[in-house]
């Protein structure tokens, strides 16, 4: 949750490609400190804080602080909101794709 107690959207989570980038990264590992995920990217820590931040809000990353340390590890649950909306749409061009080829073999 955010400072106002709102939980971000998910969707609007993973628009960003610097935070599709550490989600991907976190899928490979238990978890990573913010100085071993700050080293892939071309900006600041505190830059690199806001995306993390961000998808701590949609409930995507969980920290957990370890000495001075905060380290950070995926949730993938909320993920499966995004794999449900695009598999609607996946069954819905399959079906438009079969009914197309029914038309072009009545056509031949």
């Amino acid at each position: 949750m955010n400072e106002k107690g709102h939980v971000r959207d998910v969707y609007d989570a993973v628009a960003d490609p610097t935070r599709r980038k550490l989600l991907r990264m976190l899928t490979d590992v238990e978890e990573l400190p913010l100085h071993e995920l700050m080293v892939h990217f071309q900006m600041g820590r505190t830059a690199v804080s806001k995306h993390l931040s961000i998808l701590k809000d949609a409930d995507l990353v969980i920290a957990r602080r370890v000495g001075r340390e905060t380290r950070y590890r995926l949730n993938a649950t909320p993920l499966k909101e995004i794999q449900d909306w695009v598999s609607f749409y996946e069954g819905f061009w399959k079906e438009r794709i079969v009914k197309l080829n029914l038309l072009l073999e009545e056509k031949k």
